[in-house]
């Protein structure tokens, strides 16, 4: 069994949407992208999966460039292709034009010696749906508080 190691996770995803599916897949990088994951220097927030012409696109993703790359250094916020079947590809595009998903990386990580992409298929959250969040929250860690401090004094 390979080993995964996170490089990146997108910590604003949960907050910002609901989760309903996930789903792994691949992407196509260049060297100096791969060595600059392997030092950790990804940001996820902000970035989002496009679908166009029965391919998958990450956009928005930023890789910074590898210092020891010289000119042969990637672009940081370039569109990276996203490695899927095509029938995974079409369910999540039927999803997304039909019921106003959208697609979302939620963590980047290597398995083995490749990058893999974790990706949500989420709707975004209201206000109100966030604010019962952080009430549900605060609520479970008073709970907690309460059972640690000796079973409700």
């Amino acid at each position: 069994m390979s080993e995964l190691r996170t490089i990146c996770v997108n910590r604003k995803a949960r907050r910002e949407y609901h989760v309903e599916d996930t789903l792994e897949a691949g992407l196509v990088l260049v060297g100096s992208e791969v060595k600059s994951c392997r030092k950790g220097s990804v940001n996820l927030s902000d970035s989002y999966v496009a679908l166009r012409g029965g391919e998958a696109f990450l956009v928005g993703t930023h890789i910074a460039p590898y210092t020891q790359a010289n000119r042969n250094n990637h672009e940081p916020r370039r569109e990276r292709k996203l490695l899927l079947h095509a029938r995974e590809i079409g369910r999540l595009a039927s999803k997304v034009h039909e019921r106003g998903y959208t697609v979302i990386p939620l963590r980047m990580y290597f398995k083995g010696a490749r990058v893999k992409v974790e990706l949500g298929l989420a709707k975004g959250k209201k206000l109100h749906d966030k604010r019962s969040d952080i009430r549900k929250r605060e609520a479970d860690r008073e709970m907690e508080r309460a059972i640690r401090r000796g079973r409700y004094e």
